[in-house]
């Protein structure tokens, strides 16, 4: 194990990124271990917190937002297609009883894009 921490947690579980960092700071000791002390404001519970990281666990990076894993596209389609229900839920956990191996499962159609048309006005 190498010892450095991969991300900073509030305590609600939110990843504390850079954007939230409000002071860091250095807290050197002259025997024992010295800390690297970070101060921030979370960005789901909006309460403040600080934290105090190993000097030898610490690396910058911990504060890098991580890659988003989606597309954008994709990130737009499921944005428009709002929060899961509790129906969906149901039906999605009925559906998986019934399916009998993974072959039964056909992918999801993207919605068909709309496109403007002109009106005879127009030209």
């Amino acid at each position: 194990m190498s010892g450095i921490r991969s991300s900073l947690q509030c305590h609600c579980g939110q990843r504390i990124i850079a954007r939230d960092v409000m002071q860091t700071g250095f807290y050197l000791r002259l025997f024992g271990p010295s800390y690297v002390y970070v101060k921030y404001r979370c960005s789901r519970c909006k309460k403040l917190g600080e934290q105090f990281v190993k000097q030898e666990e610490w690396d910058g990076g911990i504060l890098r937002n991580a890659a988003e894993e989606i597309a954008q596209d994709d990130k737009e389609r499921f944005d428009t297609l709002g929060p899961i229900d509790i129906n969906e839920v149901i039906d999605f956990h009925f559906q998986l009883e019934t399916l009998g191996d993974l072959k039964g499962i056909e992918p999801p159609q993207p919605p068909a894009k709309k496109v403007k048309q002109r009106s005879s006005t127009e030209r």
